[in-house]
């Protein structure tokens, strides 16, 4: 959806927040939100990015974005993130205002270069986000109880997975997941939504975007889930990256594996539901995601980690 689309009252909301009208807007792909994405300058030469939605192109997502406003809003300046300009509610519609970050998301299959950028990234935000900055945030045990009981709901109804891999290791795998779920202590603010189109690599360094679900949780989570995209493309020694690196190497390996079993189980179980309202490639990239992510678990079991 492009900027000329969005109501009325939402792109004038816009335009009070930078102080200026809107002279030129260029529309942003990738990602899953039905909404807009654009980068906006303004007459007098503001820039900005501005992501909006409504109630119409899917019910839940409008809560999702003022989600991301009120985690938004509370990142200290320093951290690898956007600033919030501010945020327009109108008509049902949320329109976020932010910093517009001059960077380009990571080519797939990931390079050095970009992976490197990110996992720097993700060394600063463990420094500069401990303690958690954001009050009242959900931990992660709670925040992804219900994801990381995929494989749960799997053994208790797998109607709609044909397409799915046969799980003669189901009762292991779920007990995995549980172990993964109960490492998930700690206080640093942890983004936990890392793939590459939440990520844009600039020529200082690489910046985190889209926020709704973060959560506290352990310094190492978001690195452990960063992984799980760029093992799924290949070309890196994944495992040797947790073992070396200073966020992931003393934690338990059984911890690590149980997460990334959880997350398994979460994408293969998501992966049988309808697609959701707007989102026509949501599930394909869940199954994908998953079949790749098992994989890996097992590889992980095998090796004894």
């Amino acid at each position: 959806m492009r900027w000329e689309a969005l109501p009325p009252a939402v792109r004038r909301g816009v335009e009070e927040v930078l102080g200026s009208p809107v002279a030129r807007a260029v529309s942003q792909s990738g990602g899953f939100s039905p909404g807009s994405a654009d980068r906006v300058r303004t007459r007098d030469g503001r820039r900005a990015f501005v992501k909006a939605v409504g109630p119409e192109l899917n019910p839940d997502s409008p809560g999702i974005h003022r989600a991301e406003a009120a985690i938004a809003g509370w990142l200290p300046p320093g951290l690898p993130a956007p600033a919030l300009l501010g945020t327009v509610d109108a008509d049902g519609w949320i329109a976020l205002v932010l910093q517009d970050v001059d960077g380009v998301t990571p080519a797939l299959p990931w390079t050095a270069a970009d992976l490197d950028a990110v996992l720097d990234a993700l060394t600063l935000l463990a420094e500069g986000a401990t303690p958690c900055p954001v009050p009242d945030l959900e931990d992660a045990r709670t925040s992804l109880s219900r994801n990381l009981a995929g494989f749960d709901r799997l053994a208790a109804d797998a109607t709609g997975a044909p397409d799915l891999p046969a799980l003669p290791d189901l009762d292991l795998l779920r007990q995995l997941a549980s172990r993964g779920l109960a490492a998930l202590d700690g206080d640093t603010l942890v983004h936990s939504d890392l793939r590459a189109d939440n990520v844009l690599v600039t020529s200082r360094g690489a910046v985190l975007v889209d926020w709704p679900w973060a959560c506290r949780g352990p310094a190492w989570l978001d690195t452990l889930l960063l992984l799980v995209e760029v093992e799924r493309f290949g070309g890196h020694d994944v495992d040797g990256l947790l073992r070396g690196l200073s966020l992931t190497r003393d934690t338990d390996p059984a911890d690590l594996t149980g997460v990334l079993a959880g997350m398994a189980g979460y994408f293969l179980d998501a992966a049988r539901l309808p697609s959701p309202p707007g989102l026509p490639t949501l599930r394909e990239f869940q199954r994908v995601q998953g079949v790749a992510l098992l994989q890996w678990v097992r590889s992980r079991v095998s090796a004894g980690s």
